[in-house]
């Protein structure tokens, strides 16, 4: 629709033009634009103010502060993520963003954002989720229209970080592979561990699975949820992400195992507190415990001696991704990738090294090239 151009009593021109927002009713929130001159001068104003709403240059104006913005954003965009992540979006903005205190969005500078860093300069990983964190406060706010679009350019980029560097990884060690046949697991214990060593499941969906989960007749276990805890209770929530959803396989211990333990359950969950009420943080932390224990009695540690330490469940599921890929081509990474409930690049980037090892560069080039 064309614009309207109204001539005031005064003389001078005015206009209503869309600035590239909403109002809270849905309908678009307009500006005022005038001109003195003429029409046609008006005209020029109106597809130069178009011309800016369309590159993202427009912005409402507020005095909204950073901090004000930072907890409307967490509380509104972050609502649907796990209660983990919003913990720790929380933990950052409260504690962390202290200094931005009193300081409007609008004046927020690439200054302000390395100053944060500065601060936990000693802890490199939480420098990474302050960052990810602000800048994920920044993009917001230039969608809102509360910053232009320069903003992302102009405060987050050029930031230095200390450098990160996470835990190694590693697979399960042969005394810990021996120890788990020789161990005197609870059928309970023994059916979690069993589970994350044949089918690679995070923590959270191993601990989720009902007995409709589990396929005796296809030998296969379906993922398709995943337990969140909370400071004493717990939650299903979804899996992590949409390729969490997945059917894996289950080797044949495992299967022979579920045949059984299903029997002795009193109800649909394969996992819950002795009583049989729902599994939380400090049940799941002392079953743990025992496991380790027990392992470690197997190995031939002691309390104050122990054999094995530093055993995680995700150091199982790194054991089963790191097999897997000593499997290819026989397996491929996108089949390895669907199993985990990942992506192919995810994959490639945490267990490249394993595909390195299996390279024979010498008789590779020689098959290639073989007359």
């Amino acid at each position: 629709m064309a614009t309207k151009y109204t001539q005031q009593s005064n003389g001078m021109w005015q206009t209503k033009v869309w600035d590239g927002t909403y109002k809270a009713n849905g309908t678009k929130h307009r500006v005022s634009l005038y001109s003195t001159k003429s029409s046609g001068d008006l005209e020029k104003k109106v597809n130069k103010f178009k011309r800016e709403v369309e590159k993202g240059q427009v912005t409402v104006k507020s005095d909204m502060t950073f901090m004000e913005y930072a907890k409307t954003w967490s509380t509104t965009y972050k609502a649907v993520r796990s209660n983990n992540t919003k913990k720790m979006y929380s933990n950052v903005i409260d504690k962390h963003f202290a200094p931005m205190m009193g300081i409007k969005l609008c004046d927020t500078r690439r200054t302000h954002f390395q100053e944060l860093i500065n601060e936990a300069m000693q802890k490199p990983r939480t420098c990474q989720q302050i960052a990810l964190t602000f800048k994920q406060v920044i993009k917001a706010a230039v969608s809102d229209k509360l910053l232009p679009a320069s903003a992302v350019e102009d405060i987050c980029s050029g930031v230095d970080l200390p450098k990160y560097r996470p835990g190694e990884k590693r697979a399960l060690f042969p005394e810990e592979k021996e120890a788990i046949k020789a161990a005197d697991l609870l059928p309970r214990e023994k059916a979690f561990v069993y589970i994350i060593l044949g089918c690679g499941l995070r923590r959270g969906e191993a601990l989720a699975l009902t007995i409709f989960d589990i396929s005796l007749k296809k030998s296969e276990l379906t993922v398709n949820k995943a337990l969140e805890f909370g400071v004493n209770d717990s939650a299903i929530k979804d899996t992590k992400s949409i390729n969490g959803e997945r059917t894996v396989p289950m080797p044949p211990y495992l299967r022979a195992f579920m045949q059984e333990y299903i029997l002795t359950l009193q109800g649909t969950n394969l996992f819950t507190k002795l009583d049989g009420s729902p599994i939380t943080k400090s049940s799941y932390d002392k079953m743990w415990r025992s496991i380790v224990k027990k392992l470690n009695a197997a190995a031939g540690g002691t309390d104050e001696f122990p054999v094995i330490t530093g055993l995680t469940a995700h150091v199982f599921r790194h054991n089963y991704c790191t097999n897997l890929c000593y499997q290819v081509p026989k397996i491929s990474l996108r089949k390895i990738a669907e199993l985990l409930g990942d992506t192919q690049k995810m994959v490639m980037d945490v267990y490249n090294h394993v595909m390195e090892e299996k390279e024979n560069v010498v008789d590779a080039v020689e098959s290639a090239t073989a007359l």
